[in-house]
């Protein structure tokens, strides 16, 4: 019975249902070019001219490079392969409707000068990066608010777990990935009694995050108990691009004032309440204030694109149930990255940082799988003399991902970038610290998917106290860490032609 289970899960399913799509795709090309040289001939011919679309794509090199390569060496095939599933914008349908709720929310946004205007006075360099994200998408820099850094899973949900608990109004939840267990359950038994007392509760799920994980529609099982829910993106075993763009955010909002973002999930991983990859190290960040009002605004415009709900944003305000005065912690803006608008925000943010840095750019990421543009700020910063160093996992989740992150070390290792295994077991954690004066703390990570493909977003600090608390965890972190040098890495023959192989590749996984 156990066995029949098994097969007749719903990831067995999907694998072989998506395996006999790939198989007769492979069949139906090969069989056609058999046929006759004009087929073959045609087939040349799309290969062409997709090639010509992509050299001429306003796009990343690393993209068109693992494209093209592919299809130059398989030209029957790999035109016609990349018209399925090359594109990296989300597909027609999920871009209109998410373009129409962001045209309608964007005059929600509002900056106030004053706030500009002091940054500015304190630092034009921080006040730049802040004037990138205002204009570019749209995000606010505020004061008024509080931040509370959390360096470990556990402190974190035990505050989350709190701050549910005093929820009055509403409770938005949008996260990658959700599993059954200790940490799941004890959220959903808050969020049914919350229910029961008449808050309003929304909760978000990635469908390809947790398809392994929740059974097939569990949003149905979380709307008998009255808990409002949307499986976004939901997954259709059919070989296309409409799975590549996932929401990869991890967003909480209570009642407009308090907001939760980070690295963490809601898996007993997230909490070492269950190992897997040895102790699972990761990192979220709390605020209250008026800073909330961005994260509040980028959930209901994911909502409300799949599932239009209200017209009046204003009743969400950070200010409507706060009942305090909120007080001020430096300046906080929450920000978020999308693919639709083209422009890789989440990458760029990081390349302000480390390009304005002086003395130095600490970096927690779990995959280190970037492009030319990110190598080439990272060598440069550590050649002028900025302290630059970036701690990865020692026990890895993925042994292929983990064997392409350990590709890019030479080149910065070289440069003079110092570079760290946690020793632990697996680093999730996506942070940034820079001078002493700016973090970042987020679910963006130096990889394509997360850069290029997903839905992100994070929060950029400067002047708070938990600055100085990233700092501290980093270095913290560090002392846990293994030094990695040229020396220590396996660079044999066979390894660098798969790393090499890999790299070429690296775009597509």
């Amino acid at each position: 019975m156990k066995i029949l289970k098994i097969l007749g899960s719903r990831v067995i399913v999907v694998g072989l249902i998506l395996t006999l799509q790939v198989l007769w795709f492979l069949f139906f090309i090969f069989r056609l070019g058999s046929y006759s040289t004009i087929v073959n001939a045609i087939f040349t011919i799309i290969s062409i001219l997709v090639v010509l679309y992509i050299v001429n794509r306003n796009d990343n090199p690393g993209f068109k490079l693992a494209w093209i390569v592919p299809i130059l060496l398989f030209p029957v095939m790999g035109g016609v392969l990349y018209l399925f599933i090359g594109a990296k914008k989300p597909a027609p349908q999920m871009r209109n409707q998410l373009q129409k709720v962001l045209d309608l929310t964007n005059p929600y946004f509002y900056q106030k000068k004053s706030v500009l205007d002091e940054i500015e006075e304190k630092n034009p360099s921080v006040a730049c990066e802040m004037r990138y994200l205002e204009r570019t998408c749209g995000y606010p820099v505020y004061k008024n608010t509080e931040s509370t850094y959390f360096s470990i899973g556990e402190e974190y949900f035990e505050v989350l777990l709190s701050e549910l608990k005093k929820a009055k109004h509403y409770i938005f939840m949008e996260f990658f990935i959700v599993e059954r267990g200790y940490m799941w359950d004890s959220i959903l038994e808050v969020l049914e009694q919350k229910v029961k007392e008449g808050v309003e509760v929304r909760f978000m799920y990635d469908d390809v995050g947790c398809v392994t994980l929740l059974p097939y529609h569990y949003y149905k099982q979380l709307e008998a108990k009255g808990i409002q829910t949307l499986a976004f993106n939901p997954f259709i075993p059919i070989f296309s691009i409409a799975m590549n763009n996932r929401d990869h955010r991890k967003i909480t909002v209570i009642d407009g004032h308090t907001g939760f973002t980070g690295g963490i999930n809601l898996a007993d991983e997230y909490i070492n309440r269950k190992e897997r990859f040895g102790h699972w190290k990761d990192t979220g960040i709390m605020i209250k204030g008026e800073g909330v009002w961005n994260l509040t605004v980028m959930f209901l415009q994911m909502w409300n694109a799949f599932r239009p709900t209200e017209s009046d944003y204003l009743t969400y305000r950070p200010h409507r149930h706060a009942g305090v005065e909120f007080l001020n912690d430096g300046y906080v803006l929450p920000y978020g990255d999308s693919p639709l608008d083209g422009e890789t925000i989440g990458e760029n943010v990081y390349l302000n940082m480390i390009n304005s840095a002086t003395r130095y750019v600490y970096i927690t990421t779990p995959y280190l799988i970037t492009d030319n543009e990110m190598i080439t700020a990272l060598s440069l910063a550590a050649k002028r003399g900025v302290d630059v160093r970036i701690i990865t996992p020692g026990v890895p989740d993925k042994k292929l991902v983990f064997m392409l992150t350990q590709s890019y070390y030479p080149v910065l290792i070289e440069a003079g970038v110092k570079i760290f295994e946690y020793t632990p077991g697996f680093i999730h954690a996506k942070s940034m610290v820079c001078d002493d004066v700016t973090a970042i703390v987020g679910t963006i990570n130096l990889d394509y998917r997360s850069l290029y493909l997903h839905f992100e977003n994070g929060i950029f600090l400067y002047g708070t106290k938990s600055v100085a608390k990233v700092k501290e965890d980093f270095l913290n972190t560090m002392d846990q860490s293994c030094p990695i040098t040229n020396m220590t890495l396996d660079q044999g023959f066979i390894r660098g032609v798969f790393r090499a192989v890999l790299r070429l590749l690296s775009p597509l996984m």
